[in-house]
């Protein structure tokens, strides 16, 4: 494992972590000594007040913990709001819903944007769980688009009324609670968080029939040695369909991280894909700073296309984050954005750099599309098609 360089916690950071601690060893206490991971990634995660997306530290930005597409400048949002004008052009009537908005940048961009191409949804839904990314959000599109302000609307649940249109997720799916497990003498045993000397420590127990039948699912190489560890995500497939169900023509665009199952749970990925971010550094230890720091891993992305066949959605496309840019023309966006200023162009590459390159996030971050009552190409899934690879 990484394991990060020990920070100097601020009074403020350190009182939070304290209480978050302490609120954390009650719920382990109360489960007889042992806390499945799932359960402690969730409350470290979305306890009211006290998890990381509940409590008002700054989360988005260079100057903050971590950094998405939208954050880094206006060509994500640009082609975004391309491929959403496609699918509200086939449509009478359309809304957008974003799930998990960060600083409402990409709604901001995506409005701004559509309004330009004359094609602006109905409405734009942001569900949203965390008020203080609420108060920011409305804040930023306050101060941008103050005519569009009538349609958004802020939710804390998902969508209860049938709706036609589109919905976005960008870096949603990665801070999904997940389970952790190791493969030991050809058999599965399950992570949960102890409490040895005062401190939160890893403690593997044989799993259960169901979660041992789950994890063998996974093994889709077959190669997996003595000792492979990682996780997977038990609440997907039901999230997903809870935050889609109520859509009955249009299309669903997932944007994060991963890898389709073959190669997510290859045998030489044998310790996972936990990752934690604080203060713009990533490392692998999610005991450490629990309500300070984002935990996340890495997306499956066979599970989601099951998933989309569960949900009455068919998967339109799969693809990496630059070809998903370059099918929607980010290439004309950032001229049509420059305007022959030649500053404006320089930074605009720079942004295109980071977005594309493999080394960046052009490969890391794939797009996958659903559709469903709709049958019709998509620009961004039509310069790569990795389904096959699902």
């Amino acid at each position: 494992m990484r394991q990060p360089r020990e920070l100097i916690l601020n009074v403020a950071e350190q009182e939070h972590c304290a209480r978050m601690r302490e609120y954390l060893a009650g719920e382990i206490a109360a489960a007889h000594g042992w806390l499945r991971f799932e359960r402690f990634m969730d409350l470290a995660l979305y306890t009211p007040g006290l998890g990381y997306y509940s409590c008002g530290t700054q989360k988005l930005g260079e100057a903050a913990d971590f950094t998405t597409a939208p954050e880094i400048g206006s060509l994500f949002g640009a082609c975004v709001a391309a491929q959403c004008a496609e699918v509200l052009a086939a449509l009478d009537d359309g809304s957008i819903l974003e799930i998990g908005a960060g600083s409402g940048r990409l709604a901001a961009d995506v409005l701004g944007r559509l309004e330009d191409l004359k094609c602006l949804p109905a409405q734009y839904w942001i569900l949203e769980i965390s008020a203080d990314l609420r108060e920011r959000q409305h804040r930023l599109l306050e101060s941008r688009l103050p005519h569009l302000l009538g349609r958004v609307r802020w939710l804390e649940s998902p969508v209860e009324k049938p709706f036609d249109g589109v919905v976005i997720a960008n870096e949603v799916l990665d801070a999904l609670p997940v389970a952790r497990f190791r493969w030991h003498a050809g058999a599965v045993e399950e992570f949960g968080v102890v409490i040895e000397d005062e401190r939160f420590a890893w403690s593997a127990r044989q799993s259960s029939e169901g979660f041992t039948a789950a994890c063998r699912r996974l093994n889709v190489a077959s190669g997996w040695q003595d000792g492979y560890l990682s996780e997977y995500c038990p609440r997907l497939a039901a999230w997903t369909h809870a935050v889609t169900r109520h859509l009955r023509r249009g299309a669903a665009l997932w944007f994060d991280y991963g890898l389709p199952r073959a190669q997510y749970y290859f045998p030489e990925r044998r310790d996972g894909t936990l990752l934690c971010h604080f203060r713009q550094r990533a490392h692998d230890d999610p005991l450490r700073y629990p309500g300070l720091q984002d935990i996340t891993a890495w997306v499956d992305f066979t599970a989601l296309a099951e998933a989309a066949r569960a949900a009455g959605f068919q998967v339109a496309g799969f693809t990496t984050q630059a070809f998903f840019l370059a099918g929607l023309g980010i290439d004309r966006q950032m001229q049509r954005i420059a305007g022959g200023d030649t500053r404006a162009q320089a930074r605009l590459g720079g942004e295109a750099r980071r977005l594309m390159l493999p080394g960046e996030m052009g490969e890391r971050f794939k797009a996958m599309a659903w559709l469903k009552g709709l049958d019709m190409p998509l620009s961004g899934f039509g310069l790569q098609d990795l389904r096959h690879s699902l």
